[in-house]
């Protein structure tokens, strides 16, 4: 019988700043060599309960702790940070600000020569440590030079290497695109089942998590755990719904048609779902349903001729790229880590100037404006909220465009506290920005660019590390805008947000235009999503493995279907 490895016995922990308490009541045993997923919506107290068990809670997080909390029997109050540090390995959801070293072999020795490991030992731990997580040909790389799922990986080995107990992963996949964030799961399967190391997963994106099995899902909502299951049974309850998470897109789906979704058709596992005794209703719901007719499209507002771009005058990185935007789209960018769609969207706003080509802005040329210029045009929030901010307090990040524009205070005010309800902050909007976590961070930059009212708005990864809610909310609002007239250009890895929200998609793989279609014709084309590194949606496979004529029809009618519930979802609330 396997022993427990973590124990909260009627925990609850409340942060000196705020008045109530972030957790309440907690009763947890997680058991060695288990893998465990914790889920739940923003500001539910998933993170804090992390943090309880690396150690930031009491060491770093400051509070008033009742109740136990017991980490290989050993009660954590009486610990300190240091030994927390040797059982429990952190992996963060930016790997950024994990690195310490500059190459990939420093940085996993980190730990090592932090206790002196002499260093022929020390080589042998680092290269076992590397080949674990497939980076062993890459130890001389500089760690700059790494794709973001290498990145990941060596955040892994980093922690490996000092032969944890307990391996805690904060989102792991919220900045990597589908097919590397398969990988990455992958590879922390793979090290669990080498080294039998208890893993914790805090993690949005359900269905890519799946994608590996895991022992229990542990669901959090308001400081308190709602559920404890085997992932079989909590997909086949409403607990997800409930709580404002995402279910896996099949699993909707299944759902949708009628399906009663029980723990022995194995719902967790798109692969091992037992489709017989769900067949009939789909094909019946398919047959039932039309998709809807594409919109006309109105005239172009935004046009690229034949961009070409490199850093250096030895490279080019943008290669020939040409598209039009229409008055009123909504458009997904997608692409593999390191594409160039990021690099496209600091083109489009100025940031970067193109070595040749056109951008042209409701028939206008605009390739030679300013910054300034482009930007009382063209809005753009970055992948990463922490290159854009640039305030102490939540309120004066998102005034700061308006006051630099010289506003009336009032008219400020007024756009600001809209804003700020719309992307959820208007409770916090007196807060620190210091204070939120990276989820919070995204939406206060994306408030920050909003409250401009800008006419094109690019988002780069607009809802990475967002709960359903959250997410919903944002791209409700983004949807509003979008028919009202804005045009809206989303650069994503979550083909959730293809699917529900873009009807056209453009595929970029190594700097150049290789699809431009609709997001459904995209996620269903296996040589497109293999250049992209997407991965095939998991409602085409429902349709394949349905035996379905037309799976692409199918997904057509799926979203119709969601596009309903979307608007349902919102009227209630």
């Amino acid at each position: 019988m396997k022993k427990p490895i973590i124990q909260f016995e009627n925990f609850s922990f409340k942060y000196n700043s705020q008045m109530e308490p972030t957790l309440y009541d907690v009763n947890l045993t997680i058991y060695e060599g288990e893998k465990v997923v914790i889920v739940g919506p923003s500001g539910s107290g998933k993170s804090t309960l992390a943090h309880c068990i690396n150690g930031l809670v009491p060491f770093s997080y400051k509070g008033e702790i009742k109740g136990s909390l017991k980490i290989k029997g050993e009660e954590t109050q009486d610990l300190d940070i240091f030994t927390l540090s040797k059982w429990v390995g952190t992996v963060l959801q930016d790997p950024d600000g994990q690195f310490i070293g500059l190459t990939v072999g420093e940085d996993i020795a980190f730990a090592l020569e932090n206790e002196a490991v002499p260093q022929d030992e020390m080589k042998k731990e680092v290269a076992k440590a590397a080949k674990l997580v497939d980076m062993e040909e890459k130890i001389s790389s500089s760690i700059h030079e790494l794709s973001g799922g290498q990145k990941q990986r060596v955040s892994i080995a980093g922690v490996i290497v000092n032969e944890a107990d307990i391996l805690l992963f904060d989102e792991p996949l919220a900045n990597l695109d589908p097919a590397t964030g398969v990988q990455a799961m992958t590879i922390i399967d793979q090290v669990q089942k080498e080294t039998n190391t208890t893993i914790i997963i805090v993690e949005h994106r359900l269905e890519d998590v799946l994608s590996q099995e895991v022992d229990r899902i542990i669901v959090i909502d308001e400081g308190r755990i709602v559920s404890d299951l085997d992932p079989n049974k909590l997909l086949a309850s409403n607990v997800l719904e409930t709580c404002h998470l995402r279910e896996p897109l099949y699993v909707k789906a299944l759902k949708y048609a009628g399906v009663k979704v029980t723990p022995d058709m194995l719902p967790a596992n798109l692969a091992n779902l037992k489709i017989e005794e769900c067949r009939d209703k789909l094909l019946e719901w398919h047959n039932a349903r039309a998709p809807l007719k594409q919109a006309k499209k109105e005239e172009p507002i935004l046009e690229l001729k034949n961009i070409y771009f490199g850093y250096d005058e030895d490279t080019t990185t943008i290669h020939d790229i040409s598209f039009t935007i229409h008055k009123g789209e909504m458009v997904s960018i997608v692409g593999k880590n390191g594409a160039g769609k990021s690099t496209l969207s600091k083109i489009i706003c100025g940031m970067e100037r193109n070595q040749s080509g056109k951008i042209l802005y409701k028939n206008e040329d605009i390739t030679n404006e300013t910054i300034a210029e482009r930007s009382s045009k063209i809005g753009l929030v970055m992948q990463n909220p922490n290159h854009m901010i640039s305030k102490h307090m939540i309120y004066d990040e998102v005034a700061l465009g308006l006051v630099m524009r010289g506003l009336p205070e009032k008219e400020i005010r007024e756009r600001v506290e809209a804003t700020l309800k719309i992307c959820g902050l208007y409770p916090f909007r007196n807060w620190p920005i210091s204070a939120l976590s990276f989820g919070q961070k995204k939406r206060v930059t994306i408030a920050s660019i909003l409250a401009l009212e800008p006419e094109v708005l690019i988002l780069d990864e607009p809802t990475a590390g967002q709960d359903l809610r959250h997410y919903t909310e944002i791209m409700e609002f983004l949807n509003e805008l979008n028919q009202q007239g804005i045009t809206i250009l989303m650069i994503t890895h979550d083909m959730h947000l293809m699917l529900e929200y873009t009807p056209r998609a453009i595929a970029i793989a190594d700097g150049r235009v290789i699809a431009d279609d609709s997001s459904v014709n995209i996620l269903t084309n296996t040589e497109v999503v293999e250049k992209t590194n997407l991965k095939i949606t998991s409602l085409f496979e429902l349709a394949v493995k349905a035996g379905i004529k037309d799976p692409i029809d199918f997904v057509a009618a799926f979203i119709d279907v969601d596009k309903e519930e979307r608007m349902t979802w919102r009227k209630n609330c």
